[in-house]
């Protein structure tokens, strides 16, 4: 099964490439099982080899004994090399920029026209499924491979240039989008201060892979938007949404805006077993009735927001039916068992 689903899309990229014009018309009416049988579209390279660089990718890991590679870790080192050698074998020109993002680029026939960029990320969350991010990636590099012993790669009628993102999740700097920011020149330079959990700077990572970071850097990485024809990006939905209403795919319209809080609650340190009920202020209990709070807002938005001539009824409904919350992480100190917090602190991402 898992090996149809990345033949069908790998399929679908090839012919998004090589035909986009009438790639809807040729879809129509078309089954899985007839794609499979045909000579011509190579699923050697499309399904099973896709399938091998999923699983390979996927044993790509900082940690034994699940997924897990952030921003320019050692496994994130790994991959780079790994993607980039398949990008090489699919015949693409290959580079890894400044911010660790790594290219593959075939010109076409006319390297003077808008690029089609497609691909994904290739960093993870912690105890990530193998196919997030990933899948964009493999399915794009698997396509034009096809292109490539077809010998067909050269007679497309633009550039297109696979990137595989250094940072999408956010989750060393608890920052997002890394990689795309950057070429998108959204970026602040104040970025590169940005420090994760042991004190290391996004600058000093760059630095110990051999980049030297500078405000200039992000000037460079910026692409002209006029260089840049369109974008796609294959991406597993990740959510139960697609299966329960039995569609194998659908199209994104938009993607989720997200927002990151870390809340502090402070309350008063104590021992355990000495201080009465009714003389505590726990913030750890505090803590729980605000992500409880929060659970209930996202649920039912409608009951917290006011009509203030900003926030209109369909708003209010789009919200309903999109807005999500989750407490990913909560802390306290001291963090002992016989001890009253003299503080906690939760992070969580909103996202619409």
């Amino acid at each position: 099964m898992i090996s149809t689903f990345i033949f069908f899309h790998s399929f679908l990229f090839l012919y998004i490439l090589s035909t986009p014009s009438s790639c809807s018309s040729f879809l129509s009416g078309i089954e899985t099982g007839d794609l499979e049988k045909r000579g011509d579209l190579f699923p050697q390279i499309l399904r099973d080899e896709a399938v091998a660089r999923l699983v390979e990718l996927g044993k790509v890991s900082d940690a034994n004994d699940y997924l897990e590679r952030t921003f320019l870790s050692p496994a994130t080192t790994r991959a780079i090399n790994l993607i980039r050698k398949w990008m090489e074998d699919a015949g693409l020109r290959t580079w890894v920029d400044q911010m660790g993002n790594v290219h593959g680029r075939v010109e076409g026939a006319n390297a003077n026209a808008e690029a089609l960029l497609v691909g994904s990320h290739m960093d993870t969350v912690v105890d990530a499924g193998k196919f997030d991010g990933a899948l964009g990636i493999v399915s794009a590099i698997s396509a034009l491979k096809v292109m490539h012993v077809n010998g067909k790669l050269q007679n497309l009628t633009r550039p297109v240039e696979v990137i595989a993102f250094c940072d999408e999740e956010g989750v060393r700097f608890q920052t997002t989008f890394l990689g795309s920011g950057a070429l998108a020149g959204i970026l602040p330079a104040t970025t590169l201060e940005i420090p994760d959990k042991r004190n290391v700077t996004v600058k000093d990572v760059l630095k110990e892979n051999s980049i030297e970071a500078a405000e200039e850097m992000f000037l460079q990485l910026k692409y002209d938007p006029k260089s840049v024809w369109g974008y796609v990006e294959l991406h597993i939905e990740q959510g139960p949404v697609l299966e329960q209403v039995g569609f194998p795919l659908g199209v994104v319209k938009g993607i989720a805006g997200q927002t990151r809080l870390k809340v502090t609650v402070r309350g008063s340190q104590g021992h355990a077993g000495t201080v009465p009920m009714s003389m505590r202020q726990d913030p750890m209990v505090a803590a729980a009735e605000q992500i409880v709070l929060m659970e209930s807002l996202c649920k039912h938005p409608e009951e917290y927001l006011s009509y203030d001539g900003r926030c209109s009824g369909s708003s209010i409904k789009s919200l309903s039916s999109s807005l999500v919350c989750t407490v990913g992480e909560i802390s306290t100190w001291p963090s002992a068992s016989n001890v009253i917090p003299g503080q906690a602190s939760d992070e969580f991402p909103k996202s619409c």
